[in-house]
């Protein structure tokens, strides 16, 4: 590890404190700043190994993935059922879309996944989910003229299967338009490791010391398309997803789980975008305030989402103003309509 001159000092100091017995006392005073305590633990080989910023959770081989965000927009109607690569990406966002169905923004960094699909076309609501990911890539097949004009004055990276169409392929075994898939490898080779590690958006915490409430299940009723169902798996230690009554598995069989689920209640409303069907495509409003809820170990909290700005992240805080911290591992985030009422069972 090359060190800053900063970090330098740092390590002489700690250096020092050990020579003379004072190490222990002082890093655990809680006065010593920041670089002083990353120092001390690298004299004393005590530092923590490095985590993955999306996730938490330690990184594979020991050391953080040194590329941006991957985003990969993947389609969520029966017929695209099952669907491949969710259960490798970091943070899922299901976002609603026209006629009642929603889709879901997959998002990858420290994981790869060998097939990731079907793919499907993006959103005004991409962007606006993923500026908080530092500068990703967005992968993609297909839009609006009006929706490709917006992301490309987004900071996003593009990756359409027209942009780059080395890195998708389609599935002879799938009917279209639900057959075109693509791999993490095949889209970072296309687009270049350009750009470093995205920001951690979530705060984590191995333990969750604020007032909660147990819940074994909630229930989101986007529609009859994509009638979601989270319950609370003890023996898997995870929440488990559901279409009504039907888990939802991916195409190895394995039902959709994640470590955290977090509801943010949104309001949405249509916007100019119409499709063939002359469905309105929605408009998600992320700025701003509303109700959350944020699932974790088996519990509960209830309390609010913020987002000033584009260039925020968005905070999650209880009802005291406290911010809510995730579980390690993975996460989905559901962006549910406010006119909607979500259901929960203890």
């Amino acid at each position: 590890m090359t060190l800053t001159r900063r970090g330098k000092v740092a390590a002489g100091v700690a250096a020092a404190l050990v020579a003379v017995g004072g190490l222990a006392a002082f890093a655990s005073s809680g006065s010593a700043p920041a670089v002083i305590r990353r120092a001390i633990d690298r004299v004393t080989g005590n530092e923590p190994p490095p985590t993955c910023p999306l996730t938490g959770e330690e990184a594979p081989g020991g050391a953080v993935p040194d590329r941006p965000a991957l985003a990969v927009k993947v389609e969520n109607l029966p017929e695209a059922r099952p669907q491949s690569g969710l259960d490798r990406a970091d943070v899922v966002v299901e976002e609603p879309v026209e006629g009642g169905i929603t889709r879901f923004i997959a998002i990858f960094h420290c994981r790869d996944a060998r097939q990731v699909g079907p793919v499907r076309s993006a959103r005004t609501t991409d962007d606006d989910v993923l500026v908080q990911f530092g500068r990703p890539i967005l992968a993609y097949a297909g839009g609006a003229p009006q929706v490709r004009r917006d992301l490309e004055h987004s900071p996003l990276r593009l990756l359409s299967d027209l942009d780059a169409p080395q890195a998708y392929e389609r599935l002879a075994s799938r009917p279209m338009p639900h057959n075109l898939y693509t791999s993490t490898r095949a889209l970072y080779a296309a687009a270049g490791r350009h750009g470093g590690p995205p920001p951690e958006v979530f705060p984590r915490a191995p333990e969750l010391e604020l007032p909660s409430r147990k819940v074994r299940e909630l229930h989101l009723p986007f529609s009859s398309y994509s009638d979601v169902r989270w319950t609370w798996s003890r023996k898997a230690g995870a929440w488990l997803r559901w279409h009504g009554d039907e888990p939802h598995r991916l195409a190895d069989g394995s039902q959709v789980a994640a470590a955290n689920v977090v509801v943010m209640v949104v309001d949405v409303v249509p916007g100019d975008i119409v499709d063939a069907a002359g469905n309105p495509s929605p408009e998600v409003d992320l700025l701003g305030r509303g109700r959350v809820y944020v699932l974790r170990d088996g519990r509960m909290v209830v309390g609010r989402w913020v987002r000033e700005g584009e260039g925020d992240r968005t905070r999650f805080l209880d009802r005291s103003g406290r911010e809510i911290p995730l579980a390690p591992g993975a996460t989905w985030v559901e962006l549910f309509p406010s006119s909607l009422e979500v259901g929960t069972a203890r």
